[in-house]
């Protein structure tokens, strides 16, 4: 593919800190670009530097003549007050297009996108938007310019899941490159054609492969691994060249320059590939639990909540136990957050249902210590810790050093005196950032802030509620690792598909239309949401008669007798197959199943089959009509 975009040898240093040096890129037409590192690595201000936001200390950014560059910020902003089209409108008539010429033109441009894009918004304020139709605004701003390279930072963090699987079509069938900083590994194994990632630890300040993440992963093991044999072998040498010269003045005499010179050069080769073997350092989480025994720590029983006139979700039931992991799932706007707020008291659930009282009348073996309808049961004295994706808890004008510890020298982690510096450095920072004030801090750097004054708070369940948001890889894989090993009760809330996969016990989707069910795993929720994405299959218009068909057209296969007995008897297989379904729906909600995970495993997987065959009796209907 012919290039459209190159860097060369581009540095950039701010106050006294070098974010890299020597970084060389280029980006092809149509390619998938995704640019990861380290957090502080300056993905951000290399994805600047490439739409000419910022200038380069060193290099050269250069494309070809009349190349397009669009670029998409991590933070939305727009006006006050302004419609969403017109927004966008604006954007298409600044761009100066060949195709619009007037405002009518940019309005009915912008249309078209909005509308191929599927954004339904289009009339609304800005102010209204949720934060992922407001992403969704920002991406079309962009897009409507019609350029040749779109530049994105981290657009994932605002989507809902709907809405990642909606950005990643977009960029797989945009006419356009794509160059996106990202963290979210799903995203970049199913959309990525190159993967980039800036780092001091690569010679040249970045290693690029040509694949998805899975084949990066692959390649970067192979380079990092021959790397350290590299530092080993040149390090026999080094201890070569100390002895040599180390020998007396007389030996030294008979010592040629070269020699010496290239002593001297194998031994700075070596600091520096010391110093990349050992640049990759992760975010130390090891989150402090109470140790409680108790078998349930939260039990919640058809509990049902409505916000401003809005039936946010009804009749969830729930279990949370030591060592369970509760995915929350939804679009924006379901009521995630409200209902944590719920489960955590800070709310308190609406009466129950009658629905809900019906069935606990009805109800037999309902095991001990289940709570009435529309309530929920603590453990006693349980302690709950949330960690908020708004992180409005922080003062930015306070210091690093008085966010992680304002009175003393020290903090108690799991009874232990820590330092403040040592603590620090358990998140990647060193002793010269505690003087710093917060606000000169990068997101993913608050975010560690963030976490380090959590994890000094004993949990019984730790509320997770978009933690993801601004870590880097490494630090999302540590992550991963002190949830799984967290004893306690954990609810996930998060958009990072390969966290929810890999750690989730059991799914819980709300539908943003107050409905909610209960899955056993990530793959089966993504299963029943990419089915339920399908149309639904409608009974097929009748066919013209044959008599009044074309004489070209080939005359339909008949039924045969016992295809016409099935047809006749389809509709009534179908009503028994989703009343299967209702049922097992039902019984997912059965505080006995919910409490019995051999039980909730057995019912979802009924449930799995019994839509599974709903399913194929609609397609198989649809094939018998069009045979009549």
């Amino acid at each position: 593919m012919p290039v459209a975009l190159s860097a060369r040898g581009l540095a950039k240093t701010f106050g006294t800190r070098t974010l890299f040096s020597g970084v060389s890129l280029s980006i092809e037409d149509r390619e998938r670009l995704a640019l990861i590192g380290p957090n502080g690595s300056g993905k951000s201000t290399l994805l600047k530097l490439l739409a000419g936001m910022e200038h380069a200390d060193e290099g050269e950014v250069a494309g070809r003549k009349g190349v397009r560059v669009a670029y998409v910020a991590q933070q939305d902003d727009f006006p006050a007050g302004v419609k969403a089209i017109d927004i966008v409108a604006k954007s298409a008539l600044e761009a100066g297009l060949s195709s619009v010429h007037d405002e009518h033109e940019a309005m009915v441009e912008a249309q078209l996108l909005l509308d191929r894009m599927g954004f339904d918004a289009a009339d609304r304020s800005v102010d209204v938007l949720s934060g992922g139709q407001k992403k969704r605004l920002s991406i079309a701003r962009q897009a409507v310019r019609q350029p040749d390279i779109l530049l994105l930072d981290e657009p994932t963090n605002h989507l809902d899941l709907d809405g990642i699987r909606w950005l990643e079509a977009f960029l797989r069938a945009g006419p356009f490159a794509s160059v996106v900083v990202t963290h979210d590994r799903a995203f970049l194994e199913s959309v990525a054609t190159r993967i980039v990632e800036l780092s001091r630890a690569y010679p040249k300040g970045t290693f690029g492969v040509e694949g998805n993440y899975s084949e990066f992963l692959r390649r970067k093991q192979e380079f990092l691994d021959g790397q350290a044999k590299q530092e080993q072998a040149l390090a026999n040498q080094v201890r070569e060249d100390l002895r040599w010269l180390s020998r007396g003045a007389k030996a030294r005499r008979t010592k040629s320059k070269s020699r010496i010179d290239a002593s001297h050069e194998r031994i700075d080769e070596l600091a520096d590939l010391r110093s990349r073997n050992t640049v990759e350092r992760s975010a130390e989480f090891d989150w402090a639990a109470t140790g409680r025994l108790t078998h349930k720590l939260l039990v919640a029983r058809a509990i049902t909540k409505s916000l401003g006139g809005k039936r946010l979700f009804t009749d969830v039931d729930l279990v949370l136990s030591p060592g369970s992991v509760l995915g929350l799932l939804g679009p924006n706007g379901s009521g995630k957050s409200t209902l944590i707020r719920v489960l955590t008291g800070e709310l308190e659930p609406d009466a129950p249902t009658p629905e809900a009282l019906e069935a606990a009348a009805r109800a037999v073996d309902v095991p001990p210590g289940t709570p009435p309808p529309g309530t929920i049961r603590r453990a006693d004295r349980l302690r709950v810790v949330v960690f908020s994706q708004i992180r409005d808890g922080i003062d930015l004008g306070q210091t690093l050093k008085e966010a992680l510890s304002p009175q003393t020298d020290s903090v108690i982690h799991q009874g232990r005196s820590i330092h403040v510096v040592t603590w620090a450095r358990k998140f990647l920072f060193n002793a010269e950032q505690l003087k710093q004030p917060l606000r000169a801090l990068s997101g993913g750097e608050l975010a560690r802030v963030h976490v380090a004054r959590l994890m000094l708070e004993p949990a019984d369940v730790l509320v997770l509620d978009e933690p993801t948001n601004d870590l880097d890889i490494p630090s999302l894989e540590v992550l991963e690792e002190s949830i799984e090993e967290f004893p306690g009760a954990v609810v996930l809330v998060t958009h990072d598909r390969a966290m929810l996969a890999g750690l989730s016990t059991s799914i819980l989707a709300l539908d943003g239309k107050g409905g909610a069910r209960m899955f056993t795993d990530y793959d089966q929720w993504e299963a029943a949401s990419l089915a339920a994405s399908k149309p639904a299959p409608s009974k097929p218009v009748e066919t013209p008669k044959a008599a009044e068909q074309p004489k070209s057209q080939p005359s339909k296969r008949k039924l045969s007798y016992n295809e016409q007995r099935e047809l006749a008897g389809m509709e009534q297989a179908i009503e028994r197959s989703e009343t299967e379904v209702a049922r097992l729906q039902g019984e997912m909600n059965d505080p006995g199943v919910l409490a019995d995970p051999r039980r909730l495993q057995v019912t979802c997987d009924a449930l799995a089959k019994a839509e599974a065959e709903v399913a194929r009796l609609y397609g198989r209907w649809q094939e018998l009509e069009a045979g009549r």
